[in-house]
C-alpha cells in the first residue's frame, strides 16, 4: 500500500484563499488550514447516512495517489476545534487513507453565498494547474450551488470549456498525476478521456509520455482504437466509427465554437452535427468562427 501523502494538498478551492501575501485578493470571512481530523466533529444536520462503498474506495485511493483536490469546509467550534459543514464523504475517505490533517476551508462567516461569490471572484486570478481548475469547478458547483452560467460568466470562459475540464476528474488517478505534474496538458486528457476503460486511459497516458504525442495524435490515436483498445483491431473495424471517435469530434467543436455541439451518426456512412445556439447573435457568431478571418 502506499504511503499517504500528507502535504501540497487541497489546492482546488485552497488555492483561491490567498496566505495574506502581497497583492493577493483577500477572501472575507474564510482561510484555509490544513486541520487535524481529530479535531472535527460531525455535521449533526447531515442528512446523507449512507455512502456507497465502492465509491469510497476509490476516492481513497485518489487521495492515496493525488492528493485531496476539494478541501472540505468547516466553522470553528473553539480555538483548536471544528464542526463539519461540508465534505463528510472526503473527510471519510481521509480518515481511511491515512491523513491525520486534511485540507480545510475554515468558514468565519454564515453566510455562504458571500463565501461563493469570493470563491468565484478570486478563481480568475489564480493559476492553477488543468486537475486544480477542474476540481475547483466541481466544487463550487456541488458544495456551493454555483451554476455552470455563473462560472461561465464569472470568470470568462464557456460553459462547454467548464464542462470538459470538470470531465477530466474521471481519470485514473495515474493519468490525473501526470496531468497535476504538468506532464498532460489539459488537451491530452480531454483526447484520452475517449478511452472506455481506464487501463486503456493509462496506457494511452504512458504513450504520450514516452513517444511525446500531441493532442492530435492522442485524437487519432484514440479514434482509431474506437475508444477501447483491449477489443481486437478487426472486430473494432467491423463495428464501424465508435460513439467514442464522435465524442472526440464534437468535443473539439465545441471547444472552438463555444457551445454545445453533438454529433448523431446514423450508421450508414452518413450522420448530423447538431450545434446549440442562443439567439440571433449567438448564431451569428459561429457562423463567424466557421467562416475564418476575412482578409481586408
Amino acid at each position: 500500500m502506499s504511503t499517504p501523502r500528507h502535504g501540497g494538498l487541497g489546492r482546488g478551492l485552497g488555492a483561491l484563499i490567498p496566505q495574506a501575501a502581497d497583492g493577493d485578493q483577500a477572501v472575507e470571512g474564510a482561510r484555509f488550514a490544513e486541520v487535524p481530523v481529530e479535531r472535527i466533529a460531525p455535521n449533526p444536520a447531515q442528512p446523507r447516512t449512507h455512502f456507497d462503498d465502492e465509491a469510497l474506495r476509490e476516492l481513497v485511493d485518489s487521495i492515496r495517489e493525488v492528493g485531496l483536490l476539494q478541501p472540505i469546509v468547516v466553522r470553528p467550534t473553539g480555538p483548536q476545534s471544528y464542526e463539519l459543514v461540508m465534505g463528510e464523504r472526503r473527510l471519510r475517505a481521509a480518515k481511511e487513507a491515512g491523513l491525520e490533517r486534511i485540507p480545510a476551508i475554515v468558514r468565519d462567516t454564515g453566510d455562504e453565498v458571500m463565501l461563493r461569490d469570493a470563491l468565484l471572484e478570486n478563481l480568475h486570478r489564480q493559476q492553477l494547474n488543468p486537475l486544480e481548475e477542474a476540481a475547483a469547478y466541481s466544487q463550487l458547483l456541488q458544495d456551493f450551488g454555483a451554476t455552470h452560467e455563473e462560472l461561465a460568466t464569472r470568470i470568462g470562459r464557456s460553459r462547454s470549456t467548464i464542462t470538459n475540464m470538470i470531465r477530466l476528474l474521471q481519470l485514473p488517478s495515474g493519468v490525473q498525476r501526470r496531468v497535476a505534474a504538468g506532464v498532460l496538458s489539459a488537451g491530452h486528457a480531454r483526447a484520452i478521456l475517449g478511452l472506455a476503460s481506464p487501463e486503456a486511459q493509462e496506457r494511452m497516458a504512458e504513450r504520450v509520455v514516452a513517444e511525446g504525442l500531441s493532442v492530435r495524435g492522442v485524437e487519432e490515436a484514440v479514434a482509431m482504437a474506437g475508444g477501447d483498445d483491449d477489443a481486437p483491431a478487426r472486430k473494432k473495424r467491423s463495428r464501424g466509427e465508435s460513439p467514442a471517435e464522435f465524442g472526440v469530434v464534437a468535443d473539439r467543436l465545441a471547444e472552438r465554437f463555444e457551445t454545445r455541439v453533438r454529433v448523431d451518426a446514423s450508421g450508414k456512412g452518413r450522420g448530423k452535427v447538431i450545434i446549440e445556439f442562443a439567439g440571433l447573435e449567438d448564431l451569428q457568431r459561429i457562423v463567424d468562427v466557421i467562416d475564418g478571418p476575412t482578409s481586408s
